[in-house]
């Protein structure tokens, strides 16, 4: 097949090279976007008299039947095509003939593939969102169901201070409403147009930057054609939120493996999002989320991959920057997949709650409550945590936890204990009394659950 771009040269291009300057094999996926943007830009060189109206109308036909084809499997893709853009014009051009010729007329492959990733990246933006929103509202729905479970919070993976299985739940939600919002703004500054700043220096051409992109959705134009055909922030800045998205995922799949495990068991999965061993019998492995663990590291490179690429490009286009879709692209469909499988495996595990309390019900976690006890009857907070940590120490020695201690004892380090202390450090007192805006009682959950359905209507 000959190149659209052969006039200029007198051999014809190595095989090897060929199959290494190709880019078909991983762009192609951007038809529709590419279709979507020829179109557009049909349509203004007919309204702007550049090529004849009928013409145009013919070409939009056109781009509008090859779309229809492709999506139906009529017409394939040509896997020895230099990339979609070429596939997308030379089908057109054996269609239509001389009129398929003038598509590309006031255009470069720069702006048009700059046009179509961003037009995909902003498909893609909208799917993820909407699987981060399914799993939040997964995470709120089982929040509701566990909003009095007591559970050990831990601080240095140590039992630290008394919450709710709801309450722990709900800073991943927080997290993830994060997530929507940067993928927002990432999406915002990605909705400009580049189309029509040519290779890199516009054109003589008296074309309507400002229709097309108000035809492709575009908030605007991008202001500088340089910028136009280099810029590749809005791959960088997707992938970062992507990145920060896996981690997410990545420290709430950490959790749930300790979980999982016969150490913690918090946690059972179901049967269905769990694998086994073959050779130990017993085994039930959380591998979902140990893959997902693995998976942001890869999403991670792909980030990296983008920033070593751009930092040594001049203006403007330069070969280089091919290497931004396999990598954008990977980090786009990593981040789908594993919320694709993490949504289900989260909806259907086991919470084991009485489990979750008989850890809470160890490790000193209410020593806080205690102390708080003590300066709630007038005693300074120092001298306070300074007595509690000697019961502890005294608990510890006696194999017996605060709540065992008699109040003959706990009148030995300090006459300000009551009968009331054991009702102040009984574990559901403790959740329960957390109504600090934020904290794990279960009004405050609540409020927690309904802040975050709200910002997701919203």
């Amino acid at each position: 097949m000959a190149k659209m771009w052969a006039g200029r040269f007198s051999k014809e291009v190595d095989e090897g090279v060929n199959a290494f300057n190709s880019s078909i094999s991983f762009d192609w996926r951007m038809y529709r976007q590419d279709i979507k943007g020829s179109i557009a830009h049909a349509k203004m060189l007919g309204k702007q008299g550049i090529i004849a109206p009928s013409e145009s109308e013919k070409i939009v036909e056109g781009l509008k039947i090859i779309l229809k084809d492709l999506d139906n499997g009529i017409l394939d893709i040509d896997p020895n095509a230099e990339d979609i853009h070429m596939f997308v014009e030379e089908v057109l051009t054996k269609r239509l003939g001389e009129t398929g010729k003038r598509l590309h007329t006031a255009r470069s492959r720069n702006d048009q593939v700059a046009t179509d990733l961003r037009l995909y990246l902003r498909d893609e933006i909208e799917e993820i969102i909407a699987l981060i929103k399914k799993l939040i509202n997964v995470l709120c729905d089982l929040a509701k169901e566990n909003k009095s479970t007591v559970m050990p919070g831990y601080t240095h993976l140590q039992r630290a201070q008394p919450i709710t299985f709801a309450h722990h739940l709900m800073a991943y939600a927080q997290m993830l409403l994060r997530d929507i919002s940067r993928l927002k703004d990432c999406k915002k500054r990605m909705n400009e147009s580049p189309l029509g700043s040519g290779a890199l220096a516009g054109t003589t051409y008296n074309t309507d930057r400002f229709y097309t992109a108000e035809l492709l959705g575009f908030d605007g134009v991008m202001q500088n054609s340089l910028d136009g055909v280099s810029d590749r922030d809005f791959c960088v800045e997707l992938s970062s939120v992507i990145s920060l998205v896996m981690v997410h995922l990545s420290r709430f799949s950490e959790e749930i493996i300790l979980w999982c495990s016969w150490e913690f068991k918090f946690i059972e999965l179901d049967d269905a999002f769990a694998t086994g061993s073959s050779i130990m019998p017993q085994k039930k492995n959380p591998d979902i989320t140990e893959l997902i663990r693995g998976k942001t590291g890869r999403v991670i490179g792909d980030l990296n991959t983008l920033l070593i690429m751009l930092k040594g490009t001049p203006l403007a286009y330069n070969k280089d920057m091919q290497e931004d879709k396999e990598a954008v692209f990977d980090a786009v469909d990593t981040v789908k997949l594993c919320l694709e499988t993490f949504i289900p495996m989260i909806s259907t595990m086991n919470v084991l709650k009485d489990n979750m309390r008989t850890a809470a019900a160890k490790g000193f976690i209410n020593a806080t409550d205690c102390a708080d006890y003590l300066v709630k009857k007038g005693m300074a907070f120092r001298t306070a945590y300074k007595i509690t940590g000697q019961l502890v120490a005294f608990c510890t020695e006696k194999n017996i936890v605060l709540e065992e201690v008699p109040l003959d004892v706990l009148k030995s380090y300090s006459q300000l204990f009551e009968n009331d202390v054991y009702q102040a450090i009984c574990l559901d007192t403790c959740v329960n009394e957390r109504k600090s805006y934020g904290g794990p009682s279960p009004e405050s959950v609540e409020i927690q659950i309904n802040y975050v359905l709200l910002a997701l209507k919203e």
